[in-house]
């Protein structure tokens, strides 16, 4: 902060000096502080948490003193306070509980994190980032387990105990620092620049004033702090609107980036860098969606496109001298209607003996973008493809992703293949993995290839190449339909579990706005395909890692929350349910018996679904080197194997183009070691045995190192840090959806002049209600105390609600600022004099408002009626009322 801003502000501390990275280091060296991730609550920013490894609860630090400028998403190094100031750890039965707020309940969809890879449910607020790869490295991780085990042990000692910390340090500063979606708000400079000009009339004198010297800028994301901006430093453009008092600024979404947060001030400093617009235009929220997460909407530059070979292009006949001919096989793909960028193809042969020899065949993409390259370098730092509603911001251009090497049908193609023999019980048998030459025949929809299973197909507008029939085609379906169920029925058995509800889509109309929202649930066609998605990334994963065990990039999955965990079952146990959750398996199997208890009330399932997923933390990437394999901590919790990878969209991840480039590696390597003069073994990596004791000799390392050179296979230090920028792409990528997803729906409701649904009461108080919401599948808060006329008896024996409305008995002033009007609460109609127009009521014939007095207990259900919030005057948002009736007025 230069002097000129200094001299206007308070010179007195507000906060702890943060400790010199050398001390950081020495005590972090010695376990006298902890390195975590700043996470703060998004109800109150005046909570925030910081996870420990090993320790079943996460750290809390209470208030900003403690806090000591962390903002959300750094790195920090945290003191844990002595047992004398740990706080009480509040039961699960609170009813002030926090719930995860907008809990969008969808599914996964194919190629996203297939085999459903659970991670905390969509939201609008920011996905739990739990198990950001911000942890110790394994050399930290040693010597703070002693001061784990103790305060383990303490816990242990007093289990109503939470352990509370404070930040002594931030290690590195979250990149969200520099992308701030938020509002000016200069109406009070606006007046104090009045007063001013009056003053200054008088005393012709100029008044210096920290009032006229900054403004305020409130972010859209609750867990950031207000800001100051020093008003000489806004862009030409705002300061001129500024000084001509334009006040339909307020209304516009800005950016912009915190600058600095010194000790001696109590909000930092803001820098402003863009205005997107009008913060209730829908471009407006996009643009500032995509900036938030800091995501790439501009066109590649030239060097880009240049890398890419010139079209219509052909495969190079050097080529076809090493890599396997399949174009003779019946591949097709299999994808949303929509997708262009068609990443794998499947294939299946019934062998004379009855077995399945099943093929999966992914574009060969490494093939194009070499390391080093102007092309690589932007696909890594795009790392993946970002879907929005109506239009993708691709990874690669859509020339290379769209067109060469897209599985196109009737067009020669590189592939990688992995192929399996499978019997009937679903064993794998033998398996051969490959560089290839393949053509698709057809590119089928997932309806297309519902239609096939379900046996109803129309070929009418469908293309087939090649000399293939449409029997073919219809036959192959079936097949891989019929292994597949098997497949999917021993890894449940195995241990796999599924945490799927259906999700929320819309329609629109002709000009891309949202008029309805529906449910979908994935079709036996997205689930085949998925199987064997599932069975090619932990086939690439078996191989990589027993080529490269220090250097292969993996896909883990930890155990669920311990703590988090208990409460759910304690959940269940409330409501006359039994869940077990000791392993993974048991977790499924409990929950299809509790389906099965619960057909016929599908909306409490759903909630119990939602409410599974709360406990699980995010899959995520990492370096196998950089990760001591205990015995679970290379695994995957939700698919219940012990090793797994990304190796299935490598036009649309960046993570899968490494994992092809090790695979490559790997297989060059194979070929040398299997054909040298010794021939230590034949298929040493890919085949199903492994003797790694002929891996690990002299010859098969030296080999091993040598085309790991050729091929840049990254070493550990290198893959680690892509693990960890590829996570929070991922990451980055999942808030996009969930904020467009949100935005739309605010759209919808913003379009309609009245949304009526049931909601689940979830939580009962004194002070508010959480509810969940049927027609969109969110959670919400409705706040009763202090409302106009509203009186609220909370009998805490029961846990019962009851709410009266007594328009005309009034115990305090009208107007009063402290209570809110009954509008604010909940819509009220009148059986005499409708408050609500006849025909909005019509559409909303199957909800009927509840009559005051309401009694309300945990799981009651009551009519709301929803509504859009915000948009120029604040960040967006979906509100919820009671939708009633009352014959006082």
């Amino acid at each position: 902060m230069t002097n000129n801003q200094t001299d206007h502000l308070p010179q007195r501390k507000h906060f702890p000096t943060h400790w010199s990275m050398d001390s950081l280091n020495v005590a972090l060296e010695r376990g006298e502080v902890f390195k975590s991730m700043f996470r703060v609550n998004a109800h109150n920013r005046i909570e925030a948490y910081c996870k420990i490894d090993g320790l079943p609860v996460d750290v809390l630090i209470t208030g900003f003193h403690s806090q000591n400028r962390a903002v959300e998403g750094d790195i920090v190094a945290i003191k844990v306070d002595p047992l004398s100031s740990w706080t009480k750890m509040k039961g699960s039965s609170d009813a002030s509980r926090p719930p995860v707020e907008d809990s969008y309940v969808n599914g996964s969809s194919h190629g996203e994190d297939v085999g459903q890879e659970v991670s905390r449910p969509a939201s609008s607020s920011y996905v739990d980032e739990n198990n950001h790869p911000a942890a110790c490295s394994s050399g930290e991780r040693r010597e703070v387990v002693p001061l784990v085990e103790k305060l383990c042990a303490m816990m242990n000692s007093f289990p109503s105990k939470r352990p509370t910390g404070r930040v002594v340090g931030i290690i590195e500063m979250s990149p969200r620092r520099k992308s701030i979606v938020g509002f000016l708000r200069i109406k009070p400079w606006v007046f104090n620049s009045e007063s001013s000009k009056k003053d200054n009339k008088k005393s012709r004198l100029l008044l210096l004033s920290p009032k006229r010297d900054y403004i305020q800028f409130i972010s859209t994301d609750p867990k950031f702090p207000k800001m100051m901006v020093a008003v000489k430093t806004l862009p030409s453009s705002i300061m001129k609107r500024l000084e001509d008092c334009d006040l339909t600024l307020e209304m516009d979404l800005i950016a912009a980036e915190i600058v600095e947060w010194s000790e001696e001030y109590d909000s930092p400093l803001a820098h402003v860098i863009h205005n997107f617009g009008r913060g209730g235009e829908v471009e407006s929220q996009i643009s500032a969606i995509l900036f938030q997460n800091s995501v790439d909407s501009s066109d590649f530059p030239p060097e880009v496109i240049s890398c890419i070979p010139r079209v219509p292009w052909r495969i190079p006949e050097e080529e076809f001298q090493y890599r396997i001919d399949l174009r003779n096989l019946c591949a097709f793909t299999i994808d949303p209607a929509t997708a262009s960028d068609l990443d794998d193809a499947l294939s299946v042969e019934r062998l004379p003996n009855g077995i399945y020899r099943v093929g999966v065949h992914i574009a060969d993409v490494s093939y194009f973008v070499p390391p080093y390259t102007a092309l690589d370098e932007e696909a890594e730092i795009r790392s993946t493809s970002v879907y929005l509603k109506h239009s993708k911001l691709p990874m690669l251009p859509p020339l290379l992703s769209e067109k060469i090497g897209s599985l196109i049908p009737g067009v020669e193609r590189l592939a990688f293949s992995i192929i399996w023999d499978i019997n009937p019980d679903g064993e794998v048998l033998d398996r051969w993995i490959g560089r290839t030459i393949m053509q698709s025949c057809c590119k089928l929809s997932y309806d297309h290839a519902q239609d096939i299973i379900d046996g109803t197909l129309n070929v009418e507008g469908l293309q087939l190449h090649g000399k293939f029939t449409w029997s073919d085609v219809v036959t192959s379906v079936q097949n891989l339909d019929e292994i597949s169920k098997v497949l999917k029925e021993n890894r449940y058995k195995d241990g796999a579990l599924s945490l799927e509800n259906p999700r929320t889509d819309f329609l629109f109309d002709q000009d891309g706005v949202p008029y309805d929202i529906f449910f979908t649930r994935r079709k036996k066609s997205n689930l085949l395909v998925e199987e064997f998605m599932l069975l090619a990334n932990t086939t690439a994963a078996q191989v990589i890692t027993r080529a490269y065990p220090s250097s292969a990039l993996l896909r883990r999955h930890p155990e669920p929350n311990l703590s988090k965990l208990r409460d759910l079952e304690s959940f269940c146990s409330k409501h006359g349910l039994q869940l077990n959750a000791s392993t993974s398996g048991e977790l499924n199997q409990s929950l299809e018996r509790i389906r099965d208890e619960l057909k016929d009330d599908a909306v409490f399932f759903h909630i119990l679904m939602n409410y599974a997923t709360k406990p699980m933390q995010l899959a995520t990437y990492f370096c196998s080197g950089d990760v001591i394999d205990n015995g679970n901590d290379w695994s995957h919790y939700a698919l219940a194997v012990p090793l797994y990878t990304h190796f299935t969209s490598p036009l649309r991840r960046y993570a899968d183009i490494i994992v092809h480039r090790t695979l490559a590696a790997t297989l060059e390597a194979e070929v040398i070691l299997g054909s040298n003069e010794k021939k230590l073994v034949k298929r040493c990596f890919t085949g199903l045995s492994f003797d790694k004791e002929v891996v690990e000799s002299f010859d098969a390392k030296k080999v091993l190192a040598d085309v790991a050179m050729k091929y840049v296979v990254p070493g550990t230090d290198v893959l680690a840090d892509v693990a960890t920028y590829c996570n929070a792409r991922k990451v980055a990528s999942r808030h996009v959806k969930d904020a467009t997803d949100k935005l739309y729906m605010w759209l919808l409701l913003r379009n309609k002049e009245v949304f009526l649904s049931e909601a689940r009461v979830l939580g009962l108080g004194p002070r508010f209600m959480s509810i969940y919401v049927t027609k969109l599948a969110i959670e919400r808060r409705i706040y009763y105390d202090e409302v106009e006329g509203l009186t609220a008896e909370w009998l805490e024996a029961t846990s019962t609600l009851v709410l009266n409305y007594h328009p005309n008995n009034r115990s305090h002033k009208k107007g009063s600022s402290k209570f809110k009007a009954i509008d604010e609460v909940a819509m009220v109609t009148f059986p005499y004099n409708n408050m609500v127009p006849e025909q909005d009521i019509s559409k909303n014939a199957d909800i009927e408002p509840a009559v005051f007095p309401i009694v309300l207990h945990i799981l009651s259900t009551i009519p709301v009626a929803l509504h859009p919030i915000g948009g120029d005057d604040g960040p967006i948002d979906i509100g919820a009322r009671l939708y009633t009736s009352s014959y006082f007025c």
